[in-house]
């Protein structure tokens, strides 16, 4: 059994998606490829795994053709659909779904790519999330269609003494995401500012993608940190290799701080996860995708979105609480063990596998 993944770019959650589930495959004697239209910084992390990465039809029609992959995903990409059928690919296309944005966005996409899905594919993937599930039910609802959880590797993600309880006085709060609208990188910077009249030594760390960002929330971020006053108190560190991320994670917890995510929507949120998975306590807006990491006060805490003094408020609490915040850290950490595993994730693809008579 052969599996091609194809997608846009390596970067962010997919490229984790992607790279665990052919680690995860692999044990269950399924070999996987990645074939990704263009070059990105999550590169760094793919050491192991068969790798392409091209846009042009001679070079995808060699790959296919030479590898007769018995099953292509393509990711969020209605339109590699088509393209590949007409490139002569026999075998299963699925079609799958992981973010996508906004409601309204995913609405419009989804939309959008469900004649090609109808037309090309043999079925459709998407995370348990209740937004992409709905449309999933609403566009697709007599077409094969499937919903798995995400795997989140808890032997790398887990928490590591790093020795800066020393300087609990300075909580480090921290953020992980892209300069765009959707991740909300100027409510970060908000909760941050209101936080730094209560711990004056408080430090800000922003973890992004520098490649991958919106123009204008790029043009403004300068000045939204000026403005906020915040260029003395704010690291940000671009395209951190993923296996360095637990040691950061660790920092976090052991200043006593938190990772805070403010996205207006999330499919899944690998960085919450993996947080948490790293006794990382997570502050997030209420997103869909979030709520399958995230108990209010049992794993993790909500804030309303777009209310800085809000967060700060659960944010002093998850801080000088202590009973609280090292209840939700043990109860976070063995959730994410139990719900994220990868035995659960091969025994859903199996399934997935035998209904589409892929095996």
């Amino acid at each position: 059994m052969k599996i091609l993944f194809s997608y846009f770019v390596p970067s962010g959650g997919v490229e984790t998606m992607n790279r665990l589930r052919c680690h995860a495959l692999r044990r269950a004697g399924i070999e996987c490829h990645l074939l990704y239209s263009r070059d990105g910084a999550g590169r760094q992390n793919i050491k192991d795994i068969p790798l392409f990465i091209t846009d042009r039809d001679d070079e995808l029609s060699t790959i296919i053709h030479a590898n007769q992959y018995d099953i292509i995903v393509t990711i969020c990409d209605h339109l590699m659909l088509r393209r590949l059928r007409g490139l002569g690919y026999q075998g299963k296309l699925i079609y799958e779904a992981q973010g996508l944005g906004s409601m309204e966005q995913a609405g419009i996409t989804l939309s959008n790519a469900v004649p090609y899905i109808r037309q090309y594919a043999s079925g459709a993937i998407t995370h348990e999330t209740p937004h992409l599930m709905g449309l999933f039910n609403s566009y697709l609802s007599d077409f094969p269609r499937f919903y798995v959880q995400n795997i989140v590797d808890t032997e790398l993600f887990r928490y590591r003494p790093t020795g800066m309880a020393q300087f609990i006085e300075q909580p480090i709060v921290a953020w992980i995401g892209r300069i765009e609208r959707n991740k909300n990188w100027r409510l970060f910077l908000q909760i941050g500012s209101v936080l730094l009249y209560r711990y004056p030594k408080l430090q800000l760390w922003m973890f992004e993608d520098a490649n991958i960002y919106e123009e204008e929330e790029r043009g403004q971020f300068e000045g939204v940190v000026r403005r906020l006053a915040l260029v003395n108190h704010l690291i940000v560190r671009s395209n951190v290799p993923h296996a360095e991320m637990p040691h950061y994670l660790s920092s976090i917890s052991d200043s006593g701080g938190m990772l805070i995510s403010t996205s207006n929507v999330e499919s899944f949120g690998y960085a919450a996860a993996e947080a948490i998975s790293c006794r990382c306590p997570v502050l997030s807006t209420d997103s869909e995708g979030i709520r399958s990491s995230i108990i209010h006060n049992v794993t993790g805490k909500f804030f309303h979105a777009g209310t800085p003094n809000d967060a700060a408020y659960e944010a002093i609490e998850l801080i000088e609480n202590k009973t609280l915040r090292e209840r939700i850290q043990a109860q976070g950490e063995q959730y994410i063990r139990t719900t994220y595993s990868a035995d659960r994730y091969i025994a859903d693809f199996h399934n997935i596998m035998r209904t589409l008579c892929a095996i």
